[in-house]
């Protein structure tokens, strides 16, 4: 707590708050999807002694939520092993034995995510058990068009990338470098919005279809609603590392990532991208090492992304088991066609290969589900500040990570981005950071005076985050 920002962090007993809404409403409702999962998967079992273990698993999970309900105290985590316990309870003390509705949200939030993990943990049959895992995999099929054509205009780019017939191949090198700037700005913005992206995306990489894009309608209603946005010296920052290194030594791009499901699926287009077109030569992904929020991506999500590519047919063509409850055991979803298989199988050869030869891996850290901000970075996790310090830029995915970043802080708007992220924004920090976020949460920072003011006041706005995206980084 020492090493955070002396801002006021937002707080679950501020009812204007989206801390406030989300330990009143959000969190119960978690706990109850938890429940379900658990005990649909105990009624499954068949040893007694996992089933025994289930059904204490949801018991915990019960009291837990019994507890958010009745805005108890927060109690200390149980030891399961985690180097990360004793910070927990440390802090927890420290915090004063809050209760659920008069704590700091960011301590409160992680706090819960890390106490169901204890629960299982701490069993036999159970450790390692992801209770997200059906949420990421139905809301990964339920993008199953965007996925689609995602994969048509990632290959039909990698192919210009590679042909030396393409229209990239034969560009000016002022040319190329406009287009892959506007290539690259399509894929942040890509894993900007999510599954909101237009999919007016993926060009086919000619120079005049860069132009048509540039001045397209949906590009500047989509530039409209970044409310930051600092693409330009992010690419920057890629094309100078590579002009730096002629002989190929290696630049590394690190993606702290967020969502798994389709938000690691567009991840990893923009990580193809990158590669293909030498703005990178490896790409570092940092998944958590715990189920984490709901739909963070942990390293098994990974594998099981390819495996869908892989195996498309029978996961996008075999309903799953929410659908037929939905819509009927003679329910069928509609099957690939063979332009779509090989556009997956394609994908699938791509990101297989590049992870296999070491140009795209995943190094999990502990540290991504502590307690605190990323303002103790260099003091608790300083092998980690110090690697990330090799990276030419690292990108934070999403609105915890946000949070995070800027210590869940009640900072004034107009504050300068590289104030609110403390020692990560200090100009000897050696660490270039990229934040990409639809608001959703409280804080934003590095607005220019009088934009809060104008965002709060459009009619419909809830708040100033609604249908917003920041794009800030410390360049």
């Amino acid at each position: 707590m020492e090493l955070d920002t002396k801002t006021p962090p937002s707080h679950t007993s501020d009812k204007n708050s989206f801390g406030f809404i989300s330990a009143r409403d959000r969190w119960p409702v978690i706990l109850t999807g938890a429940i379900d999962d658990v005990h649909k998967a105990v009624t499954n079992a068949s040893e007694p002694e996992k089933v025994a273990e289930g059904k204490k698993i949801v018991s915990g999970l019960a009291a837990l939520k019994y507890e958010i309900q009745h805005d108890r105290q927060l109690t200390p985590l149980i030891d399961d092993g985690g180097e990360d316990i004793a910070g927990y309870n440390k802090e927890l003390e420290q915090r004063g034995n809050p209760t659920w509705f008069n704590v700091a949200w960011l301590y409160a939030e992680c706090y819960l995510y890390r106490r169901m993990a204890t629960l299982f943990n701490t069993s036999t049959h159970w450790k390692g058990y992801d209770v997200f895992f059906q949420q990421k995999e139905s809301t990964f099929r339920s993008s199953r068009p965007a996925v689609l054509e995602l994969a048509a205009r990632y290959n039909a780019m990698t192919q210009q990338f590679s042909s030396p017939d393409s229209a990239i191949a034969h560009a000016t090198a002022a040319e190329r470098e406009q287009a892959e700037y506007a290539l690259f700005r399509e894929m942040c913005e890509i894993c900007l919005w999510g599954n909101a992206t237009d999919l007016s995306l993926l060009t086919n990489l000619s120079y005049e279809d860069i132009q048509k894009l540039q001045g397209s309608e949906s590009r500047k209603a989509n530039e409209d609603k970044i409310l930051v946005n600092d693409f330009p010296a992010a690419f920057q920052a890629l094309e100078t590392a590579k002009r730096a290194n002629p002989k190929g030594e290696d630049r590394r791009v690190d993606i702290v990532l967020d969502n798994a499901g389709f938000e690691l699926f567009v991840d990893l287009v923009l990580a193809g991208y990158l590669l293909h077109s030498d703005l990178a030569t490896q790409i570092i992904l940092h998944p958590k090492k715990i189920p984490w929020f709901v739909s963070d991506v942990i390293p098994s999500d990974f594998g099981s992304l390819l495996n869908n590519l892989y195996a498309a047919k029978s996961f996008y063509e075999n309903p799953s088991a929410s659908e037929q409850l939905t819509h009927g055991d003679s329910f069928r979803p509609a099957p690939l066609s063979s332009t779509e298989t090989k556009d997956l199988e394609a994908l699938f050869n791509d990101w297989s290969t590049l992870h296999a030869q070491g140009k795209i891996l995943l190094r999990p850290h502990p540290f991504w589900t502590e307690a605190g901000s990323y303002w103790r970075l260099p003091s608790t996790a300083p092998e980690l500040f110090s690697d990330l310090q090799g990276s030419e830029l690292v990108i934070f995915k999403g609105d915890l990570n946000y949070r995070k970043l800027t210590g869940d802080a009640m900072w004034d708007p107009t504050t300068a981005f590289e104030e609110a992220i403390g020692p990560l924004g200090q100009p000897g920090s050696g660490v270039r950071t990229l934040a990409l976020r639809t608001c959703k949460a409280d804080v934003v920072v590095g607005l220019p005076r009088g934009k809060d003011e104008e965002l709060r006041g459009e009619e419909g706005m809830q708040g100033r985050g609604s249908g917003r995206g920041v794009g800030s980084g410390r360049l």
